[in-house]
């Protein structure tokens, strides 16, 4: 008995995920966790090949398959790419994460037109490729996770690109669980607070940090760990029931 069912397991082909901006930061966490709990990934990446080498190999440490991808999400053509290749690779494509992001801190000022511009790009037009493709690829079953942010709520000086774009990845997430009725595909977010990555720490002081750190009741700032649980949430089994919902990890941030 035991061994028909180790034939049947082993049988049973893995899911497999897709990853963007899964170099560094909470795409990489969230890749490892993906990977951990037993999907092949695709790591998607625009720039350090370096660092999506070390995150395969981190992956695969964790028995399962894993490629990198090279891609900028703001066009079109590498964002077919990166599905091509990750569908090339496992033969499926289960569940999608958009996590690639930028994060320029700039006010709301004419000068600052050209961050708005590259955010926009980046953030907002790179969600509507990578979530569109997603939705015209995945399957009954499939689970679409896009990264949002709390700082939304919060309105902080020097975020207004950053904060424009996120706001809305999350309208497109809400509109694309509904515009996918009837297939079985759940479409949420997943909106950080304060989480110690490069991307948040870069450009801030010391006292910035620190006041950051305290604004959640939790007081301390996240961790990449803690945003890949919630999105290791929506990707399995218990997470089925949840569409078209923000799910904000912030420790109380907001």
């Amino acid at each position: 008995m035991q061994r028909d069912q180790d034939q049947q397991t082993s049988a049973t082909p893995r899911r497999a995920a897709l990853v963007t901006g899964a170099s560094r930061g909470i795409g990489r966490a969230i890749a490892l966790r993906l990977a951990a709990d037993g999907f092949d990934v695709a790591i998607g990446y625009a720039g350090s090949t370096a660092r999506a080498d070390e995150t395969v190999a981190a992956a695969r440490e964790a028995g399962v398959n894993a490629v990198a991808i090279q891609g900028d999400v703001a066009q079109p053509q590498d964002v077919a790419r990166l599905f091509d290749t990750t569908q090339q690779a496992f033969g499926r494509l289960d569940v999608v994460v958009h996590s690639a992001g930028i994060m320029p801190m700039a006010p709301v000022a004419p000068g600052s037109l050209d961050a708005f511009d590259q955010t926009i790009a980046t953030n907002l037009r790179g969600a509507f490729l990578v979530l569109g493709e997603a939705g015209a690829r995945l399957g009954q079953g499939g689970r679409i996770v896009a990264l949002s942010t709390s700082v939304i709520a919060r309105a902080l000086p020097g975020y207004g690109p950053y904060i424009a774009a996120k706001a809305g990845v999350e309208g497109l997430v809400r509109v694309l669980a509904n515009e996918l009725r009837g297939r079985g595909i759940s479409v949420n977010a997943v909106a950080p607070g304060p989480v110690a990555t490069e991307l948040f720490l870069e450009g801030k002081t010391e006292v910035q940090i620190e006041q950051l750190s305290k604004a959640a009741p939790l007081e301390r700032l996240g961790t990449p760990e803690d945003i890949a649980g919630a999105v290791s949430f929506l990707a399995g089994p218990e997470g089925g029931w949840v569409n078209a919902q923000v799910l904000r990890v912030n420790g109380g941030f907001a």
